[in-house]
């Protein structure tokens, strides 16, 4: 489909800002800039943490990679919403619900969507008796955090006690969850569609921050080693979690699979990574799509 990216007029690339996130922001922001300037888009560096957030008036639409705080979880989008002005991704609503990932889950429980077993955890909790409930391992994790910001992986008996105070300097709730074996995977929407599964392969206990985006040593398969069955479940799964959070535009969609062959929804990203280790890229590469088509793509949204 060819795009007059004329009518895009004058584009922000929101990116940085003041999360845990930033340097992946950034990075994400320097790729989607330099994709859409090839493509001969207007478009142009956007960081609040640099520029009074007011400016955004000056520009026609937003292409939002601001990860995380402000920038994932509503906040940015009631800004341009206000403003007037046009972002990719989804709206208020669902940005706010996907950022938190325990009102997710309610959310997606809601809909008897498979989620990932989970216990919330506070001061009074009996911390051995989750460890025993789960089993070790397992993980505990700030709920309203991305780019696995704060995600432990409890390993021996007594420890969860030690590692819960120090998260709660993250926001959100925090959760512990069992350890799930089988693989983990994401899939990627696009508009109306999903794309190619991708398996998940690090070299390290987990998929922590520094496999994401520091080592080059984690393997991703791309078509996946799903069964064809399986990889319709996924993509359903993906687009039902994602419409039951009233989600529009793009967004990926993370599984855990069970060593027995269940599939488990364990998070939605709205506003996914765009860097050279990112996985919608990946996706949509499967697809036949280049990096410069899928930010177009991407942008072609706000129309």
């Amino acid at each position: 489909m060819s795009i007059d990216v004329t009518q895009f007029g004058k584009v922000a690339v929101v990116c940085g800002g003041f999360s845990s996130e930033r340097e992946v922001s950034l990075n994400s922001g320097k790729a989607v800039l330099d994709a859409l300037l090839s493509k001969g888009v207007d478009a142009h560096h956007f960081d609040p943490q640099e520029t009074d957030i007011s400016k955004l008036r000056e520009f026609d639409r937003v292409f939002n990679v601001l990860h995380g705080t402000f920038g994932e979880d509503g906040s940015l989008q009631g800004v341009l919403d206000g403003f007037g002005i046009p972002y990719t991704g989804c709206g208020v609503l669902a940005s706010a619900i996907a950022m938190d990932k325990f009102r997710c889950r309610l959310i997606w429980q809601g809909f008897n969507l498979p989620n990932v077993p989970y216990v919330v955890l506070d001061d009074n909790s009996d911390f051995a008796a989750v460890e025993q409930e789960f089993g070790l391992p397992l993980f505990v994790k700030p709920a309203a955090e991305g780019s696995s910001v704060g995600v432990v992986m409890v390993e021996s008996a007594g420890e969860l006690a030690k590692v819960y105070p120090t998260l709660k300097q993250y926001h959100g709730a925090i959760l512990a969850e069992p350890a799930i074996t089988g693989g983990e995977y994401a899939c990627s929407i696009l508009g109306d569609e999903a794309l190619p599964s991708i398996r998940i392969i690090p070299t390290g206990k987990f998929y922590d921050y520094e496999a994401k985006y520091l080592r080059n040593d984690t393997t991703y398969q791309c078509p996946s080693d799903l069964t064809d069955e399986q990889e319709r479940e996924m993509q359903e799964l993906a687009k039902r979690a994602f419409a039951a959070i009233d989600g529009k535009g793009w967004s990926r969609v993370d599984f855990l699979k069970g060593d027995d062959g269940k599939l488990y929804i364990l998070e939605i990203n709205t506003v996914p990574g765009m860097t050279d280790h990112s996985l919608v890229p990946m996706a949509a590469k499967a697809r036949g799509m280049d990096f410069a088509s899928l930010c177009v793509q991407i942008l072609a949204q706000t129309l």
